[in-house]
């Protein structure tokens, strides 16, 4: 890749306001019932003047939380992913509203989520979990929506299909790492940035050798230190896997070459990222642990939202602590930049087996070093992907479906090898 200032517009450019709106924006929320999604909303609704949700979207599998959510919010459409979960939600809608009162449309199905992402809105909260998201961003890009991602996967997986459709500045990140580089880079040029520096927990095994690792049980990655998530994410953040998809992610998002995208361990979660300038400055974005400031960013950029999180007590003292990672142990980091650097399909073969490995790891089917050993190996053989041929979201399904069906065989030979 060349230099910076040769290079094309990044897909996250602060000095860019896509389409910017003063008065009060229309948000459609995708993963209403998960973690941004619920953070997101209780934002909204602390913000009436500055949003209005007039779509929600999830899963399927807490039909009465998205009921509520859509009475309190007063939604013109709700979206469930699965279809034989209508009939629980139409009778959860009947509860939460009241007699006479007119109920949301009900859309159902895979492509659910892909027709709210399209709809009339100014701005679409991804906060979908996993690779599934993929689509709902290319429909709200190719709709011309402003996009807050959190949903990682989707970029990784399909990194040269949103940045076809992608307009500069279109996409604003959510991600709390992405979220503060994206304001410290607003602080500067493109020409000016020397160094991306991503900061890492190092999660709840921060310090232990491998060999300690080997006994962890779920309960025991599912206790990360400073941050409340979902069951993969938070996994993800114990193996180090996050921090791995979050460099492919910068690099994609802030055309930044792999080699000047640093990884720095933070246990206080405090400093979410830094960019480093070439005059030798660096510039880092503190707050405490909370998602409510980045979806504040990815919602009202380049506006603030008032109180949008907790800030600092600065009459009370604190330590704030930084290590160099260790590859060791937690190698996730550099198997992504690995896969990263070979794109095509690589980064979907990555994720995906990555997340069937997440699953049998807190189903007891496979231990924790097992995760990493397993990608890794499904990386391998994966192979390297032809260059020469343009990624089509076939291409990636395809991807995916290998890699899951050949991490399952993987995980459950070493579950026979181990009882045996």
């Amino acid at each position: 890749m060349g230099a910076m200032s040769d290079s094309p517009a990044p897909l996250a450019d602060p000095h860019i306001a896509f389409d910017p709106a003063e008065g009060r924006r229309d948000v459609v929320v995708l993963g209403s019932t998960g973690s941004i999604g619920t953070q997101a909303i209780d934002l909204v609704l602390r913000n009436p003047d500055r949003f209005r949700v007039t779509a929600l979207s999830a899963a399927g599998g807490r039909v009465a939380l998205l009921a509520e959510q859509a009475r309190r919010l007063r939604v013109a459409a709700v979206a469930v992913a699965r279809e034989d979960a209508v009939p629980a939600l139409k009778e959860a809608l009947g509860a939460e509203y009241g007699p006479g009162e007119a109920l949301p449309e009900i859309l159902a199905g895979p492509d659910a989520a892909s027709d709210l992402a399209a709809s009339a809105c100014h701005t679409v909260l991804n906060g979908i979990t996993g690779s599934i998201g993929l689509a709902p961003t290319l429909a709200a890009l190719k709709a011309g929506r402003t996009l807050a991602l959190a949903n990682k996967e989707s970029l990784i997986v399909g990194g040269p299909l949103v940045k076809e459709l992608a307009a500069p500045g279109q996409i604003i990140p959510v991600d709390s790492e992405h979220a503060a580089l994206f304001q410290a880079v607003a602080c500067g040029t493109r020409a000016d940035v020397r160094k991306l520096v991503v900061t890492a927990s190092g999660g709840p095994f921060r310090g232990r050798t491998r060999a300690e690792l080997a006994e962890v049980t779920p309960k025991d990655a599912l206790a990360h230190p400073t941050w409340a998530m979902g069951p993969v994410i938070t996994v993800n953040s114990a193996t180090l896997v996050n921090k791995g998809l979050e460099v492919i992610e910068a690099h994609l998002l802030y055309d930044i070459p792999f080699e000047r995208i640093e990884v720095v361990v933070h246990p206080q979660s405090y400093v979410h990222s830094m960019v480093e300038f070439t005059d030798g400055s660096t510039l880092a974005q503190a707050t405490p642990p909370d998602m409510r400031g980045p979806i504040a960013v990815g919602l009202g950029w380049p506006r603030r939202v008032p109180d949008a999180a907790p800030a600092f007590d600065w009459t009370t003292a604190s330590t704030w602590e930084f290590h160099p990672l260790d590859t060791e142990v937690f190698p996730s980091v550099g198997l992504a930049r690995h896969v990263g650097a070979l794109g095509s399909t690589a980064p979907a073969v990555f994720n995906a087996a990555n997340e069937e490995c997440v699953e049998a790891f807190l189903s007891g089917r496979l231990p924790f070093n097992g995760i990493m050993d397993t990608v890794t190996e499904v990386v391998a053989e994966h192979g390297e992907p032809d260059g020469g041929t343009r990624l089509t979201v076939a291409d990636v399904l395809e991807a995916e479906a290998w890699a899951r069906a050949r991490a399952g065989e993987l995980a459950r030979k070493a579950t026979a090898e181990a009882r045996a």
